[in-house]
Formats: structure tokens, sequence, C-alpha cells
């Protein structure tokens, strides 16, 4: 017989084995009436108060995709085609690469917050590649970017904060949708970059602007630089608007924008579309690129040489050309219909203008071989526009393609050099940084030089003007029996026509009105041959045939080229005239033009003769000599003033001011002298007035 002490045992062991049993019983009767648990892993934090935490670990992964892969309740084992992935580096890294298209993540959390502790939990993802949607026990609560068919994804991500409210136990799941790869891709993104991380919406609020200025504080040598480019691009436009023959500005205006511009287009968490982004920033790429091949054609001065500078400017056609289409293109890489055409295209775009960029090594090359005399300064920016470009071009030819050669030179050049200050310098930078220096500092000294030669050359225009006094006199003689008025309207400071006024010694009086070919500094210096030998070979003849015949002998080869027109007549007192033309204009005769016998200009045959004509002049008739820019005034619409406006405008016997006037509001187009001659009654007295722009130094 048992023990009292034993039969109390034994009802002890009894009674607890049936108090498991229904207690065992009752639990997975629970467990029937919940639904399937997730097969993943649950991550479990407790505590979690004003801090945050990551949501680290293995995470289940599948490729494809299914709306009911949201579901708390799904079995996501190994078994049903799921596998674990870390959220700390893409799927690319971790078995996956070049897969693109849609996948998932799914992670099983259990959060539990600290005691006094905000019952509200947030939720932070810095990077995910490329689109993603975020789903809460099945519920989506949020997104970033579109899935297709209305694809939307950004090329610049700054982290997303999502609120969970009082989420307490469930599943995380992330639906991410990978575009289709670039030429440059390496086939190694995809997914998570980083793990998210979960805690109060303070704590998730302070780690997003602690990420933010650490994205700031790593990026401050490139706004510093940017910056740069931009205050030099806005103070070379408006240097180039103030004078636009100052292309070198303009250049170099075009080359300092363009990292300005691709700052907020690819720098900058904006908003914008990946297409969008991508596809302005390479007609960006193209000016910058186009900008430096000008700025280096006028720097290493192999602007004059037309063999390079049309094959520069072929090249930039073609270069604006090709990243312009390669930039539409980005518009059409999400759709899978014309996927494959759109990468050949790319290929073979990118091809092009990145064979293009390696011109500047062209021009250096050619600068070096010819041994062009530059100074310092010059060859400092062709050293480093060599490197720079030389550096850009290998690493984007070494990109394209690499998901499939596995080149990893790319990354090697993208590599950080050095930190300095907690921003890391890549080659790249350091050179675009030395190239930016040189070249600003090279402008300088091209302006210097510019404006000293510019100095020089408003000297010349002073000396140029004063010599103008020389060719045209301010003062007229008095001609007995005549009313004189002249008008000179140059329209450069200096121009080509020219008439003296030169008394004979038998009171007769020597005319002679001319236009040498061209304008500026270069025909003034040319009438001043005319003038001066004009006045030597009056002092000996009187004829203007033989005046007009030895002058042309003496200007024949002096003219570069040129040549001059010219009208000769010897004026009497008692009112005849002999006159002579050298292919100048006839003048008028109250409304009439005279008929004088043709001739060849000034300066073009030696063995040329010219024949005279003698005529008299009567009581108030009048007499005009012009030259040819008083009838080839031009309106704004391109109208002549021509023969008929001219037959009318001397019918009114204008003096010389006025008619000069009447040409000049029509609109001038070329030099313009005039000069009237008025038979007077016996006993009225000789006038004489002269009209032209006041000569002030430079």
């Amino acid at each position: 017989m048992l023990s009292r002490a034993l039969r109390s045992a034994c009802f002890q062991g009894i009674f607890l084995s049936v108090l498991l049993w229904l207690s065992g019983a009752a639990f997975q009767a629970r467990a029937a009436a919940m639904p399937a648990a997730s097969s993943s892993p649950e991550l479990a934090i407790s505590g979690l108060g004003k801090g945050a935490a990551p949501i680290d670990g293995p995470w289940q992964f599948r490729t494809g995709d299914d709306l009911a892969w949201a579901a708390r309740g799904l079995n996501d084992s190994r078994a049903n085609g799921w596998q674990s992935l870390t959220a700390d580096k893409p799927w690319g890294l971790q078995g996956h690469a070049n897969y693109t298209g849609y996948a998932w993540y799914r992670r099983h959390i259990r959060l539990t917050p600290a005691e006094g502790a905000s019952p509200d939990f947030a939720l932070m993802i810095r990077h995910t590649d490329d689109a993603y949607e975020l789903y809460w026990n099945g519920v989506l609560i949020g997104s970033n970017g579109g899935m297709p068919p209305h694809a939307k994804w950004y090329f610049t991500q700054p982290p997303q904060t999502f609120g969970l409210g009082p989420a307490r136990d469930g599943v995380l799941s992330v639906r991410v949708w990978k575009a289709p790869q670039q030429s440059f891709d390496n086939g190694d993104q995809g997914g998570f970059l980083t793990a998210p991380v979960v805690g109060s919406p303070q704590a998730i609020a302070a780690l997003k602007d602690t990420i933010d200025y650490q994205w700031l504080r790593r990026r401050q040598f490139m706004f510093a630089l940017d910056s740069l480019y931009g205050v030099a691009a806005l103070l070379s436009l408006l240097a180039w608007l103030r004078d636009r023959s100052q292309w070198l500005l303009f250049w170099m205006a075009g080359f300092a924008i363009g990292p300005i511009l691709n700052l907020f287009l690819l720098g900058m968490p904006l908003g914008m579309s990946d297409a969008w982004a991508l596809g302005l920033a390479q007609p960006v790429f193209g000016i910058t690129d186009i900008s430096l091949w000008f700025l280096l054609l006028w720097l290493l001065q192999l602007n004059d040489n037309r063999v390079l500078s049309r094959l520069v400017r072929v090249a930039a056609v073609i270069d604006i050309t090709s990243t312009s289409l390669d930039g539409l293109l980005t518009t059409l890489d999400a759709n899978p219909r014309w996927f494959a055409q759109v990468q050949l295209a790319d290929g073979i775009l990118t091809g092009i203008f990145t064979f293009l960029e390696a011109l500047p090594l062209v021009l250096v090359f050619y600068a070096i071989i010819r041994r062009r005399r530059l100074d310092p300064a010059r060859w400092l920016v062709a050293a480093f526009a060599f490197l720079t470009e030389m550096i850009s071009v290998v690493r984007i030819a070494s990109q394209q393609g690499s998901r499939f050669t596995h080149w990893t030179l790319s990354q090697k050049i993208s590599a950080p050099l050095f930190t300095f200050n907690g921003n890391p310098i890549v080659a790249q930078t350091l050179c675009s940084t030395l190239l930016l220096i040189s070249i600003i500092f090279a402008v300088y000294r091209y302006l210097v030089e510019n404006s000293r030669r510019q100095a020089a050359l408003e000297q010349e225009f002073k000396n140029a003007r004063e010599l103008q006094q020389v060719l045209v006199p301010e003062t007229m003689p008095a001609l007995p029996g005549f009313a004189l008025t002249s008008a000179y309207r140059p329209a450069q400071e200096v121009g080509g026509d020219f008439f003296q006024i030169i008394p004979l010694e038998n009171g007769s009086t020597l005319v002679v009105l001319g236009d040498v070919s061209g304008k500026g500094l270069k025909a003034a210096m040319a009438v001043s041959l005319i003038v001066g030998a004009t006045r030597m070979i009056a002092e000996y003849l009187t004829s203007p045939a033989d005046i007009l015949a030895a002058l042309n002998r003496r200007l024949y080869g002096r003219l570069n080229d040129g040549f001059a027109t010219a009208i000769a007549m010897r004026l009497n007192p008692d009112g005849t005239c002999v006159m002579a033309t050298a292919g100048h204009p006839s003048p008028f005769l109250n409304r009439q033009e005279l008929n004088l016998p043709g001739a060849l200009p000034l300066g073009l045959d030696p063995t040329t003769s010219y024949e005279e004509v003698e005529m008299r002049l009567g009581v108030g008739d009048h007499f005009a000599l012009y030259t040819d820019g008083l009838l080839e005034a031009r309106s704004q619409t391109g109208e002549l003033y021509g023969f008929e406006r001219l037959e009318s405008l001397f019918a009114s016997s204008p003096n010389a001011t006025q008619a000069t006037e009447a040409a000049v509001n029509f609109g001038q187009d070329d030099d313009i002298t005039v000069l009237t001659l008025t038979r007077l009654a016996t006993g009225q007295e000789s006038t004489a007035s002269h009209s032209a722009p006041e000569l002030v130094p430079a």
C-alpha cells in the first residue's frame, strides 16, 4: 500500500499532466483559428523609445510580381520560391546581377515601445533602386516613384519617411521595380542599398536631418566649385553682351554654365524624374564640350585655321545632335516594346559623342606641332583640358557595356583620391577644378591683352580722326561768284570719302571729290595718299584730265587691290568749268544728271586716259557733286534710295546738309559726301559752309 506522501505526489503529477494537455489543446485551437503565420524570420525590436533601429538581417526576397505577396499570412519560405537576402546591398550583388523588373522584399517584425514612449512609429528608407511601394500587413502605406505602365523613378533620391502608426506585430513588404539597364550600368544595381530604419517619428525625422546634413557636408566642395562656375558664366555672359565681338567670353559662358545646370538636374534631389534629368543633362554635356572646343580654338590661337575651325563646327553640330537624341531616348527606356531598339541606338549615339569628346586632344596636339608661341596660362589650359577630357573619355568608354565586359576601370577612376574636410575628391573633380582656374586666368590674360590692343587701336583711330581734318577740311574757302556748301558724313569713325578745294594761280579753283573702296582706317589711309598726291600734282597741272591721269599712275599698285573713283573740276570765275571723271557718279545740274564719258577708276590700269567736258553755269544754276553713299542709302527693309529719289531731291536745289540728311534719315549704309555750287548774280556776295561730324579725341 502506497504511503500518503507517495499518493500525494502521484496525484499532483496526474493533475499537472491533465493541465498541460488542456493548455496545449487550447493553444492548438487558438492557433487553428488564426491565419497561417509567415515563414519569414521575425525581427523583434523591444524597448523602442526616442531612438531608431535598423531593420537589418535576412529579408525574404523573390523576383516577379503578385500583389498577394504583401499579405501578412503568406508562406514566404524557400520551398515556396523565396530566398533570403540582406538589405545592406543591392540584389545585383547577391546573385541577381542584371535583373530588372519587379521584385519583393518581406520582413516579419515585432515592435515593442519603451514604457512611456510614443505609441506611434515611423519608417525611413534611404534609397531603393528604382521605384517602390511599401506595405504593412498587406495595406499600402506609401510609395516613391511610379510603377509601369506609367513608370517614374528619380536619378537622385533623398531619404523617404513613412508613418506606421501604432504598429506592433506584422509583415513589412516592399514591392520594387528596377528600370531597364542603361548602357553605363554594370548590372550590380537593384533594390535596397541600405537597410530601412524604424523608430519614433521624432527619431526618424532627426535621423533624416542628420543624413541630409551629411549629404550636404560631403558636397561642400562640389557646391563651391559649381558656384564658381556659375559666377564665371554670369560674368562672362554679361561681358559678352556688352561687347558681342568678344566670342571668347561667349564660349566661356557656355562652358561654365554646364556644371551649374547639371548640378540642378543630376546633383540635387529636386524630385525630377530620371528620364527628364538625364534627358536634359545630355545636351547640356554637349554644350559644355562644344564650348570647351571653341575656347581652346581661341586660346590656342587656332581660330585662324579654316580647316580646323570647320572641323570644330562640324563636330559641334554632330555632338549637339547626338547628345540631344540620346537625351530623347531616355523617355523610352522603360517601355519594353522599344527596349532593344533604344539600347542599340543609345550605344551608337554614346559612341559618337564619346569619340568626339577626344577633340580637345586633337586641338592641343595640333597647337604643339605648330609650335604656337603662347603664354604659360594658355598652355596650362591645354594641359588640364587634355587631362580632363582624357579621364572623361576613358571613364565613359570603359563604363559602356560594363555589365557584359565586367571592366572595373571606370569605378577605379571614380574612386576618391583623397578626402578634404569630409568631401571626397575624385580625379575628374580635381582636373575640372584646375581646368576652370586655368581658363579663368587665361581668359583674364586674354582680356588684358585685348584691352591693350583696343587702347592701341583707339590711339590709331584718334590719329585717323586727326588725319580726317586734313582729308576733309573743316572750313571752306569762298569761290568768287558761287555759293558753296559741303557736307561729309562717314559711315564709321573715319571714312573713305574725300574732297579738296584748291585755289589755282590763274584765279581758277580746282575741285576734286572722290571715294576709296572700303571703309574705316584702311580707307582713310588710302585717302591720305590721294589727297597728298592731288595737292602735289595741282602745283604743276591744271587740266582735270591730266590731273586724274597723273593721280592714276601714282596710285597703281598702292591701294592693296582696291581702287578709287574721283571727279576733278576746274571752275573759273566767269562760270565756265572743265571736268573729267574716273568712274565716279555724274553730277547733277539742277535736276538733270550730266552725261559724262565713262572711264576706269583710279589705281586699276596705269595707262588709262581721261576725257574732259566743258560747260558754263548760268546765274541760279544749282550744281551738285556727291559720292555713291548718297545714291546707295538703304532703308530698314533693304530698299535703295535710288535715282528717282535722287532726281526729286536735287530738283528742290537743296544745300549739301539737306541732301545728306535726307539720305541719312532714309538709312545710311556708306560714307556720304555732297558738295553743291550755286551760280550767283553779279554783285552777290560769295558764301561757303561746311557740315561734318565733330572730331573729338578718343
